[in-house]
């Protein structure tokens, strides 16, 4: 999930090139309606062209949704003291510019969370003021919405691509003990970014995920950008209904590379 917000900025820029210049927003992008009856067939279609695609008419509550948004906007406006208390991440925790294992640098500040209820509890929920179980509650109820939706699709992409059991793709994801996770990215305003003006900034700069299946959501700031087939960076416009599926490194090797895994960044 990805939370915008006018916090304080953080105290650096970073900046990228690309190969190709980015277009505009690309208006592209596969749609494909859950409740559809070929949306197997859609889905299977999307993730082999693009290796993502935007899905609508799905089941969870828009409340769950705006009830983590606005606790981890409080989250996210506490002083940095506070919310450096709650990191480095270990790997679940808070953390600031630092992205992945590698080093990397963004603007950005994060939580990572472990999407298995037994372990969603985290040193996190203790820097709540008031109300702490807020916060444990609406993420919880967020994970298992959005799991039970990730369940319905990856079984569906199981009936397109005629793999037998239904469940083989989705049992993985089911297991208590997978190492699914739950991000919330914040991306604060950057007070450089005029003095920047037709330079790119990195949010979270570009990869491709290593698990079998991505699901994105964003509000209403764009930021998101897909590679296409031809290398070129294209922003995909911001939906703050629907949820983004992305295919991982995992589901790549798992089709023998008929399904591909998508770089991108934000």
């Amino acid at each position: 999930m990805v939370v915008h917000s006018q916090s304080t900025a953080l105290d650096h820029c970073s900046l990228i090139k690309t190969c190709k210049p980015t277009t505009s927003v690309f208006n592209g992008i596969p749609v494909v309606n859950l409740r559809d009856p070929e949306a197997k067939t859609l889905i299977v279609k999307a993730c082999e062209e693009y290796g993502f695609f935007k899905l609508v008419n799905h089941s969870v509550p828009m409340e769950f949704t705006t009830r983590l948004e606005t606790e981890a906007l409080k989250f996210f406006n506490f002083p940095q003291s506070d919310k450096d208390k709650a990191g480095p991440p270990d790997p679940f925790g808070y953390g600031c510019k630092m992205i992945g294992s590698n080093g990397d640098m963004g603007w950005i500040e994060y939580l990572l969370l472990n999407a298995n209820p037994q372990i969603t509890s985290h040193k996190t929920h203790t820097f709540f003021r008031e109300n702490p179980e807020n916060f444990r509650s609406a993420v919880d109820d967020y994970i298992q919405a959005v799991k039970r939706m990730t369940f319905e699709v990856v079984e569906l992409m199981a009936d397109g691509l005629k793999i037998e059991p239904r469940d083989a793709l989705s049992r993985p994801l089911r297991d208590d003990k997978s190492d699914s996770c739950f991000r919330l990215n914040h991306y604060p305003p950057c007070p450089a970014f005029q003095a920047l003006s037709g330079r790119n900034l990195i949010g979270f700069g570009e990869h491709t995920d290593p698990q079998i299946i991505s699901v994105l959501r964003s509000n209403n700031t764009s930021g998101l950008q897909i590679c296409l087939k031809d290398k070129t960076w294209v922003s995909v416009p911001p939906d703050q209904t629907s949820f983004f599926i992305n295919v991982g490194d995992a589901l790549q090797v798992m089709t023998n590379g008929r399904l591909r895994s998508v770089k991108h960044r934000y």
